[in-house]
C-alpha cells in the first residue's frame, strides 16, 4: 500500500527538483553567526548535536531540531516534563499526567507522544543515552523521573532517527541535556495553585551542590529535590456539568440538515447508583433508595443518549453521572536523588558517570466496582428490604428482582502506585591520536530498574457478594444472617456461591449508602497486587574522527562516527493468587514476563562537499546506517541521507530522508493471553447500524433482529495476549525545508519546514471495536475471520466476548509544516529611547495529515484524526522577553485552532462524520496568555513569578481533552538562590 505514496511521490519530485528543504528550528539565531571562513571555522570548537554522532563546528544538521531552554521551563506551573512538552505544537497530550488518568499501570507516567504517532514510536533520551522505561512491557520513557531544575536543555528531533540512535525513534527524538558541571550550592522552591478553588496544586524543593577538586581535574555534584502535585478530580474543574450528547428528537434521517445529536449538560444513567436501583431495566417499578436506606421512585431522563444513558434536567443524586468517578491528575509525591561525576585521568581520558534514585507516591482514583443488573434480590426473605417496597413489589407479582450499584461504599478501585527508578551511567570518553588522526572515543555502560507496586484497592469478590446480598433472618437469632449460614433457609440444590473464605459470610446490605457492616465490606471486597519489575542494560560504545590528516574535499575533512552497542530490555508482572485465580471482579490475570537483547553496529558519514563558492557557500551530505540483530524479532536495517545546500549567504536548504524502525516491546511480544474489559459500540444497535451501508444484512445474517437495542454502555470481557512472531515496524521519514536569516537585519531568522512520516507494519493491538466493525461491514457479507473472535450472548445478542491481540496490521501517516520566527533586537533599534533588549520568538505547526490504518492491506478504510480535537491542524506558541537590568518581563501565548467532534475521515477512507453529526460540531478556537517577570535580586538570589492564562479562558465543559488547558487561571512563584 505504501510503497507507492505520497512519500515516495514527494521523495521523487524533490529529486526532480534537485534539493529539498529541512531546518534545525533550534539554531537559527546561530546560523546567522556563523561564517564561511574556512579558517575561523576550524577555530569553533566542536560541539555535538543531537540526531548526528558527529561533532561539528555549528549547529547545522539536516533534520529539524526544535529547543527549549532551562529559562523557559521555569515559566511553567508543574514540575512534570511530559506536559510541559506536550504544549509544544509537534507533541501530543495523550500519554501525560493528565492523559494517563485512566490507567492503572501508566498512573503518574507522562510521556512525550511527538506528532500523536504513539508514545513508544518516540525515543526519549537523557544526554544522548538511552533511559530505562516507566511502564511495564514498554519502551515509554516517564520523564517525571528527569528532574526540570537539572535540565539545561530539550532538543526536539523530528523524523526518523533510528540509524543513529536505535529502536523507536520513529517520529523522532527528544534528548534532555542535563547539567553536570556546578560548584556552589543552589537552593530552588517554587510553588503554584488555582485562583478558581479547584487545588490544582504543586511544589518543587530541592537542592544542588557541587565542587571542583583541588586539581580543577573534576568535578562531582549532588541533587535532592521533592515535588508533589495535588490529586483533583474531573468534577471539580470550573467547567464540569456532566455534558453529553443525546438522541436530537426532531432529527428526520441522514442529511436532513437536522443535527442528528444534541449536546447538554448532566447526561448519566438512572440504571445505576450509589445506593442501589431495582428493576433497572424495567419488568417492575425502578425503585431506589436515599442514603438512610427509605425507598424513594428513581428519577427519569428527558431524552435519551442510548440505552443506558440519556440527560436529566440536575445533577440527581440517584443518578449516575460519568465524571464522577474520573480522576483529572493523580496525587503525586516525588522524591528524586541524584549525582554526577567526573574527572580528567589525563589530557587525553575522561571517566564521567552519573546516578539517579527517584520514588514516587501516586493515588489515583477509578471508577468503583459495580454490578449492573446482575444483582439478584429475593423479595420474600431479603433481611433487609423494607416492608413498603416487599410488599409493592409482591403485589406486582415478583418475587425477586434484578437491581444495579456501585459500591462506593467500600471504597473506590483507587490505584496506589508506589513507583521507584534506579538509573546509573558511566563510562570513558577522550581521544586518542591514531597515526596522524585524532580518533575520539565514548564507550559507557547504562543499568535502570524501575520497580511498582500497584495495587487496586477496593475490588469486588463477586461470588462472595453473591452470597452476602442473599439475606435471610436466621430463625435461632432473629439477625439478618448470609443464607449460606441458615441451613434451614437453604433448598435441597442450593449451593454456597462464595469462592473465598465462604464460612465468614456476613449478610450485606445494599439499600442505601454506606448500610453494610464492616465484615460484610471486608468479606465482598479485596485489593489487586501486583508487582513490576523492568530494567535495562546497555553497552555503548562509539567513535569518531575526520579525515583532514590524510583527505579534505573542497569543503573540508570529512567526519565519520562508528559504533557497537548492546542492549537488554526485560518486564516482568507478578500478580496476586487471588487475581490469577479469578476471584476479583476483573478477569483472571497471569504473570507476565519477558526479554530480548539486541546487537546494533552503527556508523555515519559527514561529506562537506563544497564551500565558500559562488551559488555554493555550503553543501554537505549527511549518511547513516545501522543494523540491528534483535533476540525476538530477526534484523532490522535502519538508514538516513541528508543534504545541506547553502546557495547564498543568507539561505539555508536541507533534506533528510530515511527509514525507520521500532522492534516490538516486551508487552506486544510476550504478555500473555489474559482476559480484560472493553468499551464497545455494537455495529449492529440500531444507532449504529446505518454507519455503513452493508451492516443491515450483515448483521441480520448473524440472527440479530431489526431494531436490536444492545446494552453496549457497559464493559465488556476481552482476552488478549502478546505475538512473540511479530516483526519490526519501519517507517519512511522525509523533512525538507528553509531556513533565512537576512544579513541586513542581525539576528533575525525564519524556518519552514515540511514532514511527512509514514508507518508500515505498524504493530498495533487490534482494538475489540475494530473487530466488531470489520465482522459486518463487509460487501461480500460476514467477515468470518472476525466473526469468529466474537461471543455474543445466545439469549440477549449482546457482546458477551471478544478475543484479539497485537499483529503487524497497521499503518501511520503524519505530514505537516513547522515554522519558527525569531529576532532579537535592543530597544534602540526600533528608535525608541527606551533600554533594554527584546527576544521575539513564534513556533507553529501545521498539521495536514494524520491518517490510523488499523489494517494496511485496507487502504480504504482510516480513521482519520487532523482536525479532530486532540489534533488540532493548526498550533501556535509565542513568547515575548523584555530584558532590562535585572529584569525579565515575558508574555507567552498559545493557540488552538478549532477542533472537529465528529469525525473528519473523508468518505473515499471510509468516513461518514459529517457537521449534522452534531448540534456543537466544533471546539471553537483557544488563545491562553501568560505573563512572567523575574527580578534578580543580586548575583545569587531571583525571584520569579508568573500568571498562566491571565483570562481564564478555558475549553467548553463538553471537551476534556488533555491537549488544552482544562485548569484556568493560575499563578505560580519560585526562589533562586545560590552560595
Amino acid at each position: 500500500m505504501f510503497k507507492n505514496s505520497k512519500l515516495a511521490t514527494s521523495v521523487k519530485l524533490a529529486c526532480v527538483l534537485g534539493s529539498a528543504l529541512a531546518v534545525s528550528a533550534s539554531n537559527l539565531a546561530m546560523a546567522q553567526e556563523a561564517t564561511n571562513d574556512k579558517a575561523a571555522e576550524e577555530a569553533v570548537e566542536k560541539i555535538s548535536v543531537t540526531g548526528s554522532r558527529i561533532a561539528r563546528a555549528e549547529l547545522s544538521t539536516p533534520a529539524p531540531i526544535v529547543s527549549i531552554g532551562a529559562e523557559q521551563l521555569a515559566r511553567f506551573d508543574t514540575p512534570d516534563l511530559g506536559s510541559i512538552l506536550a504544549e509544544l505544537p509537534a507533541i501530543g497530550a495523550g500519554s501525560t499526567l493528565i492523559g494517563n488518568n485512566n490507567s492503572n499501570a501508566n498512573a503518574g507516567l507522562s510521556s512525550p507522544d511527538l506528532r500523536n504517532l504513539g508514545e513508544n514510536r518516540t525515543l526519549t533520551l537523557v544526554n544522548g543515552k538511552r533511559h530505562v522505561a516507566g511502564a511495564p512491557g514498554s519502551s515509554a520513557v516517564d520523564t517525571g523521573t528527569v528532574p526540570v531544575s537539572l535540565i539545561k536543555t530539550v532538543e526536539v528531533v523530528t523524523g526518523g532517527a533510528s540509524a543513529v540512535y536505535g529502536s523507536d525513534a520513529i517520529a523522532g527524538v527528544i534528548n534532555l541535556v542535563m547539567r553536570d558541571d556546578y560548584e556552589g550550592f543552589e537552593v530552588n522552591a517554587q510553588g503554584s495553585t488555582d485562583t478558581n478553588g479547584i487545588g490544582v496544586e504543586s511544589f518543587r524543593y530541592n537542592f544542588l551542590a557541587g565542587a571542583n577538586t583541588d586539581d580543577g581535574r573534576g568535578n562531582v555534584t549532588f541533587f535532592v529535590e521533592n515535588q508533589r502535585i495535588s490529586e483533583v478530580l474531573e468534577p471539580e474543574l470550573q467547567q464540569a456539568r456532566a455534558f453529553g450528547t443525546v438522541i436530537n428528537p426532531d432529527d428526520t434521517a441522514e442529511d436532513d440538515g437536522i443535527a442528528d445529536r444534541l449536546t447538554v449538560p448532566f447526561v448519566g444513567s438512572e440504571f445505576i447508583n450509589n445506593f442501589t436501583v431495582l428493576n433497572p431495566f424495567g419488568g417492575g417499578p425502578r425503585i431506589t433508595f436515599n442514603p438512610d436506606g427509605s425507598p424513594v421512585d428513581q428519577v427519569s431522563r428527558d431524552l435519551t443518549n442510548s440505552f443506558a444513558f440519556g440527560n436529566f434536567s440536575e445533577r440527581f443524586d440517584t443518578v449516575f453521572f460519568g465524571e464522577d468517578f474520573v480522576n483529572f491528575t493523580p496525587k503525586q509525591d516525588r522524591v528524586t536523588v541524584a549525582s554526577t561525576f567526573k574527572y580528567d585521568i589525563n589530557d587525553n581520558v575522561r571517566v564521567y558517570g552519573d546516578i539517579k534514585y527517584v520514588d514516587t507516591d501516586i493515588e489515583q482514583q477509578f471508577q468503583p466496582s459495580f454490578r449492573f443488573g446482575n444483582i439478584t434480590i429475593d423479595v420474600e426473605d431479603n433481611a433487609f428490604l423494607d416492608p413498603a417496597t416487599r410488599g409493592r413489589l409482591l403485589d406486582g407479582g415478583q418475587t425477586s428482582v434484578s437491581a444495579a450499584r456501585f459500591f462506593t461504599d467500600i471504597g473506590n478501585r483507587s490505584a496506589s502506585n508506589d513507583r521507584s527508578m534506579f538509573r546509573v551511567v558511566t563510562g570513558f570518553e577522550g581521544f586518542v591520536d591514531v597515526g596522524d588522526t585524532m580518533l575520539d572515543y565514548d564507550i559507557s555502560y547504562n543499568y535502570g530498574q524501575t520497580d511498582n507496586t500497584r495495587r487496586t484497592l477496593n475490588d469486588l469478590i463477586p461470588t462472595n457478594f453473591a452470597a452476602a446480598v442473599d439475606s435471610v433472618i436466621d430463625p435461632e437469632t432473629g439477625l439478618a444472617a448470609c443464607r449460606s449460614q441458615v441451613p434451614s433457609a437453604q433448598g435441597e440444590d442450593y449451593e454456597d456461591p462464595a469462592l473465598v473464605n465462604g464460612d465468614n459470610c456476613a449478610p450485606f446490605n445494599p439499600f442505601g449508602f454506606n448500610q453494610g457492616s464492616d465484615a460484610a465490606k471486608d468479606f465482598i471486597s479485596g485489593n489487586v497486587t501486583r508487582e513490576d519489575s523492568i530494567s535495562q542494560e546497555v553497552f555503548l560504545a562509539q567513535f569518531s574522527f575526520d579525515t583532514s590528516a590524510f583527505l579534505e574535499l573542497q569543503g573540508g575533512a570529512i567526519g565519520v562516527a562508528f559504533g557497537y552497542e548492546n542492549r537488554t530490555e526485560t518486564s516482568e508482572t507478578t500478580t496476586d493468587e487471588f487475581t490469577k485465580a479469578g476471584f476479583f471482579l476483573g478477569a483472571a490475570t497471569p504473570d507476565e514476563e519477558g526479554s530480548f537483547d539486541v546487537d546494533e553496529f552503527f556508523m555515519e558519514v559527514r561529506l562537506p562537499i563544497l564551500a565558500d563558492m559562488e551559488f555554493a557557500k555550503e553543501l554537505s551530505i549527511d549518511a547513516a546506517f545501522r543494523t540491528a540483530d534483535y533476540s525476538h524479532a530477526g534484523t532490522a536495517d535502519a538508514w538516513q541521507v541528508g543534504l545541506v545546500y547553502a546557495p547564498f549567504d543568507d539561505v539555508r536548504v536541507r533534506a533528510q530522508i530515511g527509514e525507520a524502525v521500532r522492534a516490538p516491546n516486551v508487552s506486544e511480544a510476550f504478555s500473555p493471553q489474559s482476559p480484560g474489559f472493553a468499551n464497545i459500540n455494537d455495529p449492529c444497535d440500531a444507532d449504529n447500524i446505518s454507519e455503513d451501508p452493508d451492516r443491515t444484512a450483515n448483521c441480520a445474517a448473524l440472527g440479530i433482529p431489526a431494531g436490536f437495542q444492545a446494552n453496549d454502555n457497559v464493559s465488556i470481557d476481552i482476552i488478549s495476549g502478546g505475538n512473540p512472531n511479530l516483526d519490526s515496524e519501519t517507517a519512511k521519514s522525509f523533512t525538507y525545508g528553509i531556513v533565512y536569516t537576512p544579513t541586513f537585519l542581525e539576528n533575525f531568522s525564519v524556518t519552514l519546514d515540511y514532514y511527512d512520516i509514514e508507518v508500515e507494519d505498524a504493530i498495533t493491538f487490534i482494538q475489540p471495536q475494530d473487530i466488531l466493525d470489520l465482522c459486518v461491514n463487509g460487501s461480500a457479507g460476514l467477515d468470518e475471520a472476525f466473526c469468529g473472535q466474537i461471543t455474543r450472548d445466545p439469549t440477549t445478542n449482546d457482546v458477551a466476548l471478544v478475543t484479539s491481540g497485537f499483529a503487524n496490521a497497521g499503518a501511520r501517516t503524519s505530514r505537516g509544516v513547522d515554522f519558527q520566527v525569531r529576532y532579537l533586537a535592543d530597544l534602540a533599534d526600533f528608535g525608541l529611547d527606551l533600554p533594554g533588549e527584546v527576544r521575539f520568538n513564534v513556533f507553529g505547526t501545521r498539521n495536514l495529515e494524520l491518517n490510523l490504518f488499523a489494517f494496511q492491506d485496507r487502504p480504504n478504510e482510516a480513521n482519520a484524526e487532523a482536525g479532530e480535537v486532540g489534533d488540532s491542524r493548526d498550533q501556535l506558541n509565542t513568547s515575548v522577553d523584555y530584558n532590562v537590568g535585572d529584569w525579565n518581563f515575558n508574555w507567552s501565548s498559545r493557540f488552538l485552532e478549532r477542533a472537529a467532534r465528529f469525525d473528519v475521515t473523508p468518505e473515499e477512507l471510509g468516513g461518514a462524520g459529517s457537521t449534522e453529526d452534531l448540534d456543537i460540531p466544533f471546539v471553537g478556537s483557544i488563545w491562553t496568555h501568560d505573563l512572567g517577570v523575574r527580578y534578580n535580586v543580586n548575583d545569587d538570589t531571583s525571584v520569579f513569578l508568573n500568571m498562566r492564562n491571565v483570562f481564564d479562558k478555558v475549553p467548553p465543559g463538553y471537551t476534556f481533552n488533555p491537549l488544552y488547558d482544562l485548569v484556568g487561571r493560575r499563578i505560580t512563584a519560585s526562589v533562586r538562590m545560590s552560595f
